[in-house]
């Protein structure tokens, strides 16, 4: 199903096993033939070959599908099966392509989740640290959003907090003051005034009941207690 994800949403994924072939085995990695995707016949400088290399606690890599048996157990030739188990992620970055990538792969990806595993922390030293996540691909993941810190509110809002400050909103921990001062984060409750323009009563409404209670620490721990991680605010 084709959602607008954003930065900060927890998810739970999920992918059932399928029966598939493991081609080759290496120390680090198993190959295994690839059930769901198709080779892209208009790719005519990329020629994939149907196959996927799947890590081994070796490779010190991670990867969200796994196989039964597990990967150490398998051989070439093996028949076994290959699927994501329940796993909670959360999403980093959404990145959009226009037009879509060039793979190698069917369908090619309009779009890519770049997410963390659950208990993980962003680290802006580490280039390798996030899993790059085409959310309507040819796999049938199930996709379950836990928890979007500030759902009330969509990127590029504009705000007045309690103390009467304004900020404008364009993700859960990115938040920018108009009045130049430090960066931070808004007091509640918060007074929507404007959304692509002046805002609608309801969406005003919706606002002021969102932060009637609370507050934005609250907002983050309820995250970190998911994501069991610690949020950009957190880190500041």
């Amino acid at each position: 199903m084709s959602y607008d994800y954003r930065s900060g949403d927890v998810l739970m994924l999920e992918c059932p096993f399928t029966e598939t072939t493991v081609t080759e085995v290496s120390r680090s990695y198993v190959s295994v033939r690839w059930p769901w995707l198709e080779v892209d016949p208009q790719a005519h400088n990329i020629r994939w070959n149907g196959q996927r290399a799947l890590p081994t606690p070796e490779a010190h890599e991670w990867e969200i599908f796994r196989t039964e048996p597990a990967e150490t157990a398998l051989k070439p030739g093996d028949t076994c099966l290959v699927g994501i188990p329940t796993t909670v992620v959360h999403v980093q970055a959404v990145y959009h392509f226009d037009p879509p990538q060039v793979t190698g792969m069917l369908p090619r990806p309009a779009s890519y989740l770049d997410l963390l595993r659950q208990g993980d922390t962003h680290d802006p030293e580490l280039e390798d640290q996030g899993y790059a996540l085409d959310p309507e691909g040819g796999e049938p993941i199930r996709i379950e959003l836990l928890f979007r810190p500030y759902a009330f509110l969509e990127p590029g809002d504009e705000v007045a907090d309690q103390n009467g400050r304004a900020w404008r909103f364009d993700a859960a921990w990115d938040w920018y003051p108009f009045d130049g001062e430090q960066p931070g984060t808004p007091a509640w409750p918060l007074t929507l005034f404007s959304r692509n323009g002046e805002p609608t009563p309801e969406d005003a409404a919706a606002v002021a009941r969102a932060t009637a209670v609370g507050s934005h620490a609250e907002e983050r721990d309820r995250w970190s207690e998911l994501a069991l991680a610690q949020s950009a605010t957190h880190q500041q």
